[in-house]
């Protein structure tokens, strides 16, 4: 293993000793206990099948086969969710040819950044993961199931599945992709039409129609953000069967790793024979795997909050410096748009998981003992699915990328680190994604221009106040106490603009943006937030703002001790609407960024039995 890796790996189990424990003594004990089926009273259990069919009922009377949970995200609206319409009854056929049978257990929100970006609707996004938790726990309650098979795609909708998951750690789960849409309008086209709107060069009918020919059928969007993400995690953690991330939909191969997922979990639950629970797999060296794996692909910086979550509810204490030390290890070694000009498609034809992992692993930089839904040994994520007589096999993958411009070999990379930096300073701590970031622009010094909100600094720019002057614009009052920590992709395209004017600018934020940080240098997720007296909340106008990425530094020439606030978060009627009010309480009680943004306490902690309750005072 390489030294940094395994030194990163050894204080992460030292750090989640008692938590883990603690966690692996509450699931173990509740598989030892198994489905409460033969133990329901009658009234019970007659609910819990009244409406399956004839068979299904003399099935679920009994404990002589397995029963499995489907929890899904299905919506017809959404491109990513549409195809899993189709999933279960067709799941439910795999399961019963398995020996097993299954059911609807329930399904979970599933809402859209892209939709929402700008509106108010994305002040719930964040929260959303949280509550999709919340929802799965409650399918998986009844106590009826002996695994579990979970569907969803994008951005909060797989952290969430899984973080429930995780509080039924005991049982086999299984998360069963959709595959992403066939490659449209190339994103270096889109992201010109954007940037040419955002100047005022074209219209809307211009900007709709490359929007359009981008967004164009059912699956994942196709760039490389925290969609396409969650996917390649779920391989690398073992959870998704081998290779199935990004096969599109509607395919005969899409159809036929469906079905194996079906079967497959029927195999690892007890009365099937390989008994693997999901708590047991989500362990240590796999949540470092699946840190490298995101920073070797340049994935989305969703999951510096996503995968510190994910770790703490199976009890394991990840930190935002575990991985800004693996990236200082861990080369870069995919280039998928926002990182580059391909997308998620050409990564997959390029060679994909299976090469990424096979590289990795073979550089020392991923445990291969580890446990999978696929079998001991990552190494089953080397292989790639293909039919056989309408069945799936899996053949050995590629040993050689098959396309060095989008993927590359791990002692011949596009970067030597994974392009993810941890910055402190004055301003508080925050990260900032440089994979796409040339290095001239990493470092700027400049006056700081400050904003509440990103709509007044998108009027600023419209008006022409930012032009001809370097800054670095402070957009606070984003964090996840403060308005649910929004996705902030607008600011992207003005200052690209400014920036390719020959303007040095940067941006600092308690909000998010994700890959859609691009081009521009930006410091996100800072913490402690404005709206709990973090020091952005004391940044004036003509502060001088150091953003260093290379070193690490997010400093501010100024005094901030002697200075109140100023600015504030929505309060009142300015944060109701769209259902915004009906979250009034996670805004209370939302941890910050660098402790996953949740609601939840960290498994094992003082708070797990009572709550710790933080009230803000826009609260």
């Amino acid at each position: 293993m390489n030294p940094t890796v395994q030194a990163v790996t050894d204080r992460v189990v030292e750090r989640s000793a008692a938590s883990r424990s603690s966690y692996l003594r509450r699931i173990r004990a509740a598989a030892d206990k198994g489905p409460a089926r033969d133990r329901l009273a009658c009234a019970n259990l007659a609910h819990g099948f009244a409406a399956a069919d004839e068979p299904g009922k003399q099935t679920l009377r009994g404990r002589t086969k397995p029963n499995l949970a489907i929890v899904t995200s299905y919506n017809d609206m959404l491109s990513a969710h549409q195809p899993f319409e189709t999933f279960p009854r067709q799941l439910k056929k795999a399961v019963i040819k398995a020996g097993g049978i299954a059911q609807v257990a329930g399904g979970v929100p599933a809402m859209c950044d892209g939709i929402t970006q700008g509106r108010d609707g994305m002040q719930l996004s964040l929260y959303s993961r949280d509550v999709i938790a919340m929802s799965t726990a409650i399918a998986l309650s009844h106590d009826m199931f002996d695994g579990a098979l979970m569907l969803g795609v994008c951005d909060k909708i797989v952290p969430g599945l899984l973080i429930g998951a995780l509080s039924f750690g005991h049982l086999p789960t299984i998360f069963v992709p959709a595959g992403p849409m066939t490659s449209g309008l190339p994103n270096g086209e889109k992201a010109r039409v954007r940037q040419l709107h955002a100047e005022g060069k074209v219209g809307r009918d211009e900007l709709l129609a490359a929007e359009s020919a981008s967004y164009h059928s059912a699956g994942t969007c196709t760039f490389y953000g925290t969609a396409n993400s969650n996917q390649l995690l779920m391989e690398v953690l073992g959870l998704h069967l081998p290779g199935s991330a990004f096969v599109n939909p509607g395919t005969p191969l899409r159809e036929a790793l469906t079905d194996a997922a079906g079967r497959r979990v029927t195999e690892l639950t007890r009365l099937g024979g390989e008994p693997t629970p999901v708590g047991e797999i989500v362990d240590e060296r796999a949540i470092v795997n699946a840190c490298v794996a995101l920073l070797a692909s340049g994935g989305s910086t969703n999951h510096t909050m996503h995968l510190v979550a994910i770790a703490r509810a199976a009890g394991v204490h990840l930190t935002w410096q575990d991985l800004s030390d693996l990236s200082a290890v861990v080369p870069s070694l995919a280039r998928v748009y926002p990182n580059g000009s391909a997308d998620i498609n050409h990564f997959h034809a390029a060679g994909g998981v299976a090469f990424l992992v096979h590289t990795l692993l073979r550089a020392g930089l991923l445990h291969d003992e580890v446990l999978t839904v696929a079998g001991r040994g990552l190494w089953h994520y080397t292989t790639e699915p293909r039919l056989s007589g309408g069945e799936v096999t899996w053949e050995e993958g590629p040993k050689a990328s098959l396309d060095l411009d989008v993927l590359r070999p791990a002692d011949v990379p596009f970067a030597p680190d994974g392009g993810l930096k941890v910055l402190t300073g004055g301003l508080g701590t925050g990260v900032i994604k440089t994979s796409a970031v040339r290095s001239e622009h990493r470092a700027v010094t400049a006056p700081a221009i400050v904003f509440d909100d990103q709509g007044d600094f998108l009027t600023a720019f419209g008006a022409g106040e930012l032009d001809a002057r370097d800054f670095v614009a402070v957009i606070r009052y984003q964090g996840p106490a403060a308005n649910g920590m929004p996705e902030l992709h607008k600011l992207t395209p003005a200052l690209g603009v400014l920036q390719d004017r020959g303007q040095r600018v940067a941006v600092v934020t308690d909000g998010r943006m994700s890959g859609a940080s691009g081009k521009v240098p930006a410091a996100i997720h800072v913490t402690p937030e404005a709206a709990v007296g973090g020091p952005l909340s004391r940044v004036r106008d003509g502060d001088w703002v150091t953003l260093d990425a290379d070193a690490g530094v997010l400093e501010i020439d100024a005094d901030l001790s002697s200075r109140e606030p100023t600015g504030r978060a929505p309060q009142g009627e300015e944060w109701s609407g769209t259902g915004r009010e009906l979250f009034a309480a996670f805004r209370a009680t939302v941890g910050p960024a660098d402790a996953g943004a949740s609601v939840f306490p960290a498994y094992g902690t003082a708070s797990q039995d009572g709550m710790e309750v933080r009230v803000v005072e826009h609260a």
